[in-house]
């Protein structure tokens, strides 16, 4: 969101300076006036001097992160619209502390409107994608309500009505103290907080709000496993002043709200990520749209049955889309899997035959040189995967899972991964498990990258089954 405002900065002082060359020469053509006082243009200086100052103002508005999400539109550009004025107060007290009057004073005034304008636009854009992924289901926040009072179900009927605000309720855990406050009916209870570690990992928990007072060693300890959990944990104000010192009111809808405990996000490399996965699997389709044509043709003619065969997978936090693939098997290929079952090579929740009779002749063409995943760049536009990172498996095998592997479910998954470079022959589901895992807890771009390299070398070896 940073960039985005800079490069929004950077695109209204451009329109700013056009518009300045305009209208001196409508006022010389029209009106026969030669201005040549104050035509300089704004220095470097005096850029950076701007743009920081509506960064760090903004900032300190809640611009940027969580807390913006929650807020309404119009409160936004309201904040937005006060940034960028205070950032012209400090561009002008800079020119005036340096006495500079070959600056052009209407370049200030119109680099400010169309700042003004550049970045609200900007926001309502950001805000309208951001509305469009939550409408999908992607990208909120999973949130668990400490407490069973009128309160507690009060916020929780908010965020289950407006799915706007970016969260999604998961459930409401209780205490000895909070169970006896009001009836339990109809309120999906998750567990007391002893059962914190598997309910943040089986529901995927983001934050914890709480709603009520509770002794404060019991809070203190889940602040210390949040901690631990990478978990956020408000509560609403008024309740623990004595833990949230110095920190400001942030409104989950109407409920003002405030922060005891906040993850560090990773947010410049996972923006890194984004934008790669963005910008590699655009160029893929592009240059990979030949032969995806061809293929098409060449699995419409070998066999009866569509061309893609769309499975649904559990992505990230247990989210269920549609993930596509090229057909490679035979038209009821599901149909005959339970046949198949007890000539499975391998371990535990996976299935694999490398003599699989419902492969087609073109098939095991396409997965030997891993053809048939093309199609899945699509999903990696649509945010639903990554290029790398686990693969997403069956709603049958997560069933399987057992509590530690869920870990695994918290990334987006990928089109290739440690498991494909390292051990893609490997039977052993532990073996599966535990690379899945490392890349979750060793996490970093340039991992990506280096697995994207290996992915490429296993692709030309041609080592797919």
């Amino acid at each position: 969101m940073v960039l985005s405002d800079v490069f929004a900065l950077l695109l209204a002082l451009g329109v700013a300076r056009a518009l300045r060359e305009w209208m001196d020469h409508a006022a010389f053509h029209y009106v026969h006036l030669q201005t040549n006082i104050g035509n300089k243009p704004l220095d470097l200086l005096y850029l950076i001097w701007f743009i920081c100052g509506y960064i760090l103002i903004a900032r300190r508005y809640g611009l940027y992160g969580q807390r913006i999400n929650s807020a309404s539109g119009s409160h936004e550009l309201r904040r937005t619209v006060q940034a960028c004025l205070n950032a012209s107060i400090l561009l002008c007290g800079m020119i005036y502390m340096t006495h500079n009057l070959s600056i052009s004073r209407m370049l200030v005034l119109l680099f400010t409107a169309t700042a003004m304008i550049m970045l609200c636009v900007r926001r309502a854009i950001w805000r309208l994608r951001r509305y469009n992924l939550y409408d999908r289901g992607l990208s909120t926040r999973h949130v668990a309500i400490l407490g069973s009072n009128h309160l507690s179900l009060a916020l929780g009927r908010q965020i289950t009505n407006q799915p706007r605000l970016g969260y999604t309720l998961r459930g409401y855990i209780i205490t000895p103290e909070s169970s006896n406050a009001t009836s339990m009916a109809g309120m999906e209870v998750l567990g007391g907080l002893d059962d914190i570690l598997p309910i943040v990992r089986r529901h995927f928990i983001d934050e914890v709000v709480l709603t009520g007072t509770y002794p404060m060693d019991k809070v203190i300890r889940l602040l210390k496993e949040a901690r631990e959990l990478g978990l956020d944990v408000r509560a609403v104000s008024g309740y623990y002043n004595d833990l949230a010192l110095n920190a400001g009111i942030e409104y989950l809808g109407v409920f003002p709200l405030v922060s005891l405990h906040r993850n560090a996000p990773r947010t410049i490399p996972l923006a890194l990520k984004r934008a790669s996965d963005f910008v590699i699997s655009t160029l893929a389709l592009i240059l990979a749209a030949p032969a995806m044509v061809a293929i098409a043709i060449a699995v419409r003619m070998e066999s009866e049955g569509p061309i893609l065969y769309i499975s649904e997978r559990i992505g990230r936090r247990g989210r269920v889309f549609p993930c596509y693939k090229f057909r490679t098997m035979v038209k009821n290929a599901d149909q005959l899997r339970e046949h198949l079952d007890e000539l499975n090579e391998r371990d535990g929740v996976l299935f694999k035959l490398s003599n699989d009779p419902r492969i087609t002749r073109l098939g095991r063409f396409l997965r030997k040189y891993s053809l048939d995943e093309l199609p899945q760049f699509l999903n990696v536009l649509r945010g639903e995967m990554s290029l790398v990172g686990p693969r997403p498996p069956l709603a049958s095998e997560v069933e399987k899972y057992k509590l530690e592997h869920l870990r695994r479910l918290e990334v987006l998954p990928g089109i290739t991964g440690l498991w494909q470079v390292q051990a893609r022959q490997d039977a052993s589901f532990d073996k599966y498990i535990a690379l899945d895992t490392a890349y979750v807890e060793n996490w970093s771009f340039l991992l990506d990258l280096k697995i994207i390299f290996q992915t490429a070398e296993v692709v030309l070896r041609g080592t797919g089954v």
